[in-house]
């Protein structure tokens, strides 16, 4: 059998922890931001992790993890 494929779009978009969550980039933050308060932008700065419901449809598209 061949390989599975890495969705290459994952690749560039999650990262997965040492304890096998993943983290992402929080949306909402590229542009049209003066429609947003402070507050907002402060509290979705950096990377968040997944919900799990989320965390398994990601890993389904990374069959071998991300190195």
């Amino acid at each position: 059998m061949p390989k599975m494929k890495t969705k290459s779009g994952v690749k560039k978009r999650f990262k997965l922890t040492a304890s096998g969550k993943v983290k992402a980039g929080v949306a909402g933050k590229r542009h049209r931001l003066i429609s947003h308060s402070g507050k907002y932008i402060r509290q979705n700065r950096g990377t968040a992790v997944l919900a799990e419901p989320d965390a398994k449809r990601v890993k389904l598209w990374i069959p071998y993890g991300l190195d």
